[in-house]
Order: C-alpha cells, then structure tokens, then sequence
C-alpha cells in the first residue's frame, strides 16, 4: 500500500546535479529523501562495497567540493566539513534503496527513478531539438545561396544590353606609309 508522495519528481530534479558529466545525487540529499542519516547511508555503502562499484557512485574531490560550496548557497554546510561527500548516480540511488530496506526508502527510491529518467528524457528532447534546428539552419543556408544565385541571374535578364557606341565610316588597319611628295615639273612635249 502507497503513502502519498513524499516528494514531487520535480522536486527530485532539483536535487540532481551534474558533476563530471554525469547526473547525480549527493548523499546527504538520498539520505533525507530516504528518511536516513547521512553517515548511515554511508555506513551502508561501506559495507557493501560489491553493491556500489564507480558506475554507480563516486567520492567528490576537494576541488569538486569548494565548487559546489561556493556556486550553491544550499551547500554551505558542508563548506567546514572534513569528509568528502559521495555522489551517486541513477543506479547508485536504486541500490540505495535495496541496502537501506526500509518501507520509504523503496517508495523514495521510485520517485528518484522517475526523476532521473524525466531528465533523460528532457535532454534526449532537446538533442532531437538541437538536431532538427542545426538541420534547418543548414537547409536554409543552402536556400539562401541558390536564392541569391536566382535573384543575380533574374538581374541580368530584367538588365537592358549594353549600348554600344559604333563608329561610322571606315576604319584603316594598316600601318600607315609615308609617302613622300614628288614636284610636278611640267610636261615638255
């Protein structure tokens, strides 16, 4: 028998963030979503380790940590923290749920699911969206060319013919001779 919603999907999605390329949850986050502590939830983790290899979970660096604390206000607590928080991904969070058995946790752990995989789908939208735009934008750029080309050669036609200015009379194209001039001496008959 189901309880009401402990949280919306939406809800959920707020609390997924993406580090190193990946959605994932951090461990404080699963634990107050499956009504844990946070050192308990990773008490669990600990001691089932062949549950929880790096494709489902991963240990945030200090770097990553100082990032996250000075990017989001909701993370300054752990900003005087010594441990580095674990972060797990969507498989991760599922396994959770197994480890820590207890009614709300399997009840969270649908709704975790189900926020994970409205994200994929929202990201698998806009690849499709960015596809099918990158797609257009080349179709139009291809138009735009061969439109040019109609416009150009429409141009030429509606554009009278050059006039050409003719000479009259005959033109000589031949070097020209000097010729030189002889007096005329009169006849003597």
């Amino acid at each position: 028998m189901r309880t009401k919603a402990l949280l919306p999907t939406e809800r959920i999605e707020t609390k997924i963030l993406l580090i190193r390329g990946q959605k994932v949850m951090l461990d404080r986050d699963l634990a107050k979503l499956y009504g844990v502590e946070t050192k308990n939830l990773n008490r669990q983790v600990k001691r089932n380790p062949e549950r929880f290899p790096l494709e489902f979970m991963f240990q945030l660096t200090v770097e990553e940590k100082t990032e996250l604390v000075t990017n989001w206000h909701r993370f300054n607590s752990l900003k005087h923290s010594t441990v580095l928080p674990f972060v797990f991904k969507e498989y991760g969070a599922l396994m959770l749920a197994s480890v820590l058995n207890s009614p709300r946790a399997i009840e969270a752990s649908v709704y975790v699911v189900c926020a994970f995989v409205h994200l994929k789908e929202i990201l698998l939208t806009n690849k499709e969206f960015a596809q099918k735009l990158k797609e257009l934008e080349l179709k139009i750029d291809g138009h735009d060319e061969q439109i040019t080309a109609i416009f150009e050669a429409i141009n030429q036609l509606l554009s009278p013919p050059p006039v050409s200015k003719r000479k009259i009379g005959f033109e000589v194209k031949e070097k020209r001779v000097k010729y030189i001039a002889k007096k005329w001496t009169q006849c003597k008959f």
